[in-house]
Order: C-alpha cells, then structure tokens, then sequence
C-alpha cells in the first residue's frame, strides 16, 4: 500500500513536470492552448520518467524485486496503450477536424486513419526477428517490439541532430558579430519598405475611388463609342492597377523576410550578450564538451562496424578510469559510471527533443 501510495504520488509529481516542461519550454513562445494535448503529453512523461525511474531502481537494487515487477509491467501496459492506440488516433483526429470536407464524419474518418496506422505499424515487424510462436499476436512482447524499432530509429536521429543543434545553439564560436549598426541599418531598411507599400497602397485606393466617382465601376458603357472606350481607357488603368498590385505583393514579400532577419539579428545578439555571462560561459564549455563526446562516439561507432569489434568500455567509464588511477584514490567505477551515463544520455535526450521541436515549430 505505502508503495502504491509513493508511486502514484511520484507520479503526480512527474505529470505537473511534464505539464510545465510543456508550457515553459517547448512552447513558451507559441499558443499551444488544446489540453488534450497537454494531458496525453504530460501523462506520457509522466510514465516514462515513472519506467525510468524504475530502471534506476533495479540498478540500485532499491524495493522487492515482485514489486519493481509489477510497476513496470503496470507502467508499460498504460505506456503502450498510449502510445499505440490513443497518440495515434487523436493525431489522425485532429487532422481530420482540420479539414472542412469532413467534419461531419470525422470521428469514422479518425478510425480509418488509425486502422491504416495500426496496418503498418503491425507490418513493421515482418523484416524484423519479431514474431515468435512464444507470444500470441496480442501479447505485449509484439507491440513492445515494434515500439522499440520505431524508438531506436527515432533516438538515432534525435542523436545526430543534436549532434549537430546542441554545438550550433550553445558554442559561441558559432555566433556571427552583430553589431547595433547592423541592426538599425535592417531596421531602417524594412521601414522604407513599409512606407513604400503603404504609398503603393494608397495609390491603389485613390483610383479606385477616382473610378467610382466616374461611375466605371458600376455604370457600364453604351453604344459602340462606349465600348472603344472601355477598352482604350478602362482596361488600361486596371493594367496600371494589377501592375500595382503586383509591386505591393513583392514588396509584403520583402518586408517578411526583412522582419525575419531583423529578429534573427536580435536574437543572435541577445546569444552573444547570453554568452559573456558566467551562465554562458558554462554552456559554452557543455558545447565543447558534448561536441568532443559525440565525435568519439562516431568515431568508435565506426570502428567498431568496420572492423567487426564489440565495445567493451564506454568513454565515460574510460575517462573515470583513468581519473582514478592517476589520483590513486578508492572509488566504485562500474557502480558511478553507469549513473554518469544515465545522466549524459538523458541530458543529451532532453536538450535533442526540445531542439528538434524547437526548430520545427520555427
């Protein structure tokens, strides 16, 4: 009971984190206000960090191995009920409510998004070693499995992206020199856009008041002269206008781009005063040090496929290894190296997922 009781209070605990990792990180700056998404978010990190949890546990060695059982296969039951039966079906909801023609049936046109899903997600396991006559088709070993294709496939990429993002966002050596000059010259630059389209736009507006009060606009012309007419004056000034437009478009056009360089200028400036700051500083020295981290690991990856050899020690190990035999002092390295590692590869995870949702929603 005191273990239920912990557990769901830890797991209380992990949701309003999630919840606020959510809304003060990955999206402070965007309306993300549907908290459906929010609650299916949160609850899924909730039960990771809840499985995660978990696996420290069973390192440390930490309650009765029943109960470590019994949670984790509790948590991965609910884990892989979201994953696999609801993010999927509220995403194929949702992009069925986005588009008009279907409101009406969206809710059958969200389960034939879904059946297609669950079709090629089940149809993901057959290059794989996955079906085993030990398991029935519903077993969890069969949903697990695919899972575990879907997130090693993720996590590679999520790692070689934030091999490259993590380095570019936090190394200072990556920033431009921006300069105030620079900014209010842009700046200066997209006001006289602005005035420009502002002038065109009026132009636009003065003819075609100056049309309606001839009455070219609604009183069409008559007899044959009428008609020459027409066609030797009114069609020329609609060339004018339409050649008008056209500028004014090219020039809203300019103006976007202009804004976005503009507060790209202010943001770099805004990293380059971050980065003389003690906290900076910090971060720049993370940024060199994952960098070297994550060559090494290309590096002994490659290797090791090329030659056919099995990693026996990671850096981490190695690097504790080496402390601790030039300092000559007593230290656990097989215990504290594999709690080192847990703590990069989850500070790698984070910073990789925040990156990558970052950028897209840019």
């Amino acid at each position: 009971t005191q273990m239920l009781s912990a557990s769901s209070l830890l797991q209380v605990l992990f949701f309003g984190f999630g919840w606020l990792f959510f809304m003060r990180k990955l999206f402070k700056d965007y309306e993300v206000r549907q908290y459906v998404v929010q609650v299916i978010f949160s609850v899924t990190f909730a039960f990771s960090c809840t499985m995660f949890e978990l696996i420290i546990f069973e390192i440390l060695g930490v309650l009765n191995s029943s109960s470590r059982y019994f949670h984790w296969k509790l948590n991965l039951c609910v884990i892989l009920l979201i994953l696999v039966f609801m993010v999927p079906f509220y995403i194929g909801y949702f992009v069925v409510s986005n588009i008009r023609l279907l409101h009406r049936q969206k809710l059958l046109f969200a389960c034939v998004l879904w059946l297609t899903f669950m079709y090629f997600f089940w149809k993901l396991g057959d290059p794989f070693p996955i079906l085993s006559p030990k398991h029935g088709i519903l077993s969890i070993e069969q949903l697990i499995s695919r899972v575990g294709v879907i997130g090693v496939t993720l996590m590679a990429l999520l790692s070689g992206f934030g091999a490259v993002n993590c380095p570019y966002t936090y190394m200072s050596y990556f920033l431009r020199n921006v300069t105030d000059a620079d900014i209010l010259a842009l700046e200066r630059r997209l006001l006289q856009t602005m005035d420009m389209i502002v002038s065109k736009k009026k132009r636009i507006a003065v003819a075609h008041r100056t049309m309606f009060q001839r009455g070219e606009v609604h009183n069409k012309p008559t007899g044959f002269w009428g008609m020459i007419k027409s066609v030797t004056t009114s069609v020329a000034g609609s060339e004018n206008l339409s050649l008008i437009q056209q500028e004014v478009d090219a020039l809203e056009e300019l103006s976007r781009q202009l804004f976005l360089e503009t507060a790209d200028l202010h943001a770099t400036k805004e990293r380059i005063e971050y980065s003389k700051t003690f906290q900076g500083k910090y971060f720049n020295f993370l940024g060199y040090f994952f960098s070297i981290y994550c060559v090494w690991k290309i590096f002994m990856a490659t290797i090791n496929i090329v030659f056919d050899r099995v990693g026996k020690t990671d850096p981490v190990t190695r690097g504790i290894e080496i402390t601790v035999n030039y300092l000559g002092i007593q230290f656990d390295v097989k215990f504290w190296s594999q709690h080192i590692s847990f703590i990069l590869v989850g500070i790698i995870i984070v910073t990789s997922i925040r990156g990558l949702l970052i950028t897209l929603t840019k």
